[in-house]
């Protein structure tokens, strides 16, 4: 791969994985555009920031001329869409947020993406790919998996303004003709990873000894991937995925949440064994739950697996553990983004 590649978002937690996934695994060109909100830093792509076929951007994707200016300025092979607003529980408090980004936001990118494309004479080889959530198809029960044909029925206004944002990009493919394809993953976790989410979260209550809030009863379940083989899938959907297709990526890997935090806690005691004298377990405390907080999500992944010959590489087993590992070793970074 030694093409020019604009990666929105790219400051954040999977976009700053793509970023140094492409400089240091290809030989392509990075544009990275991010706004440095609360969830984006520079500190993220400090093994990078310096490299020659890396150009940072600091800009917002809802403001279009700058957008435009980027496109002609770079002249990209293709766009991984990755800036979005992505925390349920900050949806839940302040809404309009999600939709300015992840739906204005992404309908002004779009628009940049199709006149640059046909400003270029329309090339068959350009490709936008928007990474999208598998929250946009609400919640299921004890059984069966989330696959491609299934109905979207967001419960949080950060899955509705994703839906929004899968239903623009399509759009924008059957009206235009703009060659686009569309992922929807189940929850990333690994290093870099915003305080903010779940295992972050434990891990670092943890190391500080503090409660570790465990929403309801803690039996909601969810399908985990490590972040970097989600960054293989998007490039492999990238180069060889069918243009106008979907794409759910999925580790195969359901975990009820309180499985995953007494997990975390055990390699804790492992790894810090001066910790609470009881373990770190009992640190748990269960909180009430969140509005509108799903039950279960489950990726079925065959599609991916087929088309594009995609499976996962690190089982959750190693990938938590490396993930707890970094956030042990990596303090001072967590510190800088809080």
């Amino acid at each position: 791969m030694n093409d020019t590649l604009l990666v929105t978002g790219g400051a954040g937690f999977i976009g700053s994985a793509v970023v140094r996934h492409l400089i240091d695994q290809t030989e392509a060109t990075v544009v990275t555009v991010d706004a440095l909100t609360y969830a984006g830093h520079l500190e993220n792509l400090a093994p990078v920031r310096d490299h020659p076929r890396h150009h940072f951007a600091q800009e917002d994707i809802t403001d279009a001329p700058a957008m435009h200016r980027l496109f002609r300025e770079h002249e990209p092979d293709g766009v991984l869409h990755l800036a979005a607003e992505s925390h349920v529980d900050r949806s839940i408090d302040g809404p309009a947020a999600f939709v300015q980004t992840n739906v204005v936001g992404t309908q002004v990118l779009l628009e940049a993406a199709r006149t640059y494309w046909e400003e270029q004479g329309t090339p068959e080889d350009f490709r936008f790919l928007h990474v999208s959530t598998d929250e946009v198809y609400g919640e299921l029960g004890a059984t069966g998996a989330f696959t491609e044909e299934t109905p979207y029925d967001p419960s949080s206004p950060y899955s509705a303004s994703k839906a929004g944002a899968d239903h623009l990009v399509r759009a924008w493919q059957r009206t235009y003709g703009l060659p686009v394809l569309i992922t929807n993953c189940s929850n990333n976790y690994g290093p870099y990873q915003h305080p903010e989410k779940l295992i972050p979260v434990v891990i670092l209550n943890a190391l500080d000894e503090k409660s570790i809030p465990v929403y309801g009863d803690g039996k909601n379940v969810r399908d985990w991937l490590y972040v970097e083989d989600h960054v293989r899938a998007l490039l492999r959907v990238l180069q060889e995925g069918q243009v106008g297709e979907t794409y759910n990526v999925g580790g195969r890997c359901e975990k009820e949440n309180i499985a995953v935090v007494r997990q975390i806690c055990d390699i804790l005691d492992d790894l810090r064994p001066d910790g609470p004298d009881e373990g770190h377990r009992s640190l748990i405390t269960f909180v009430e739950d969140r509005p509108g907080h799903d039950w279960r999500y489950a990726i079925d992944p065959r599609k991916i697996e087929e088309d594009v010959g995609f499976a996962p590489q690190v089982d959750f087993e190693e990938g938590l553990r490396r993930t707890v590992e970094w956030y042990v070793e990596n303090r001072e970074w967590v510190r800088a983004v809080r």
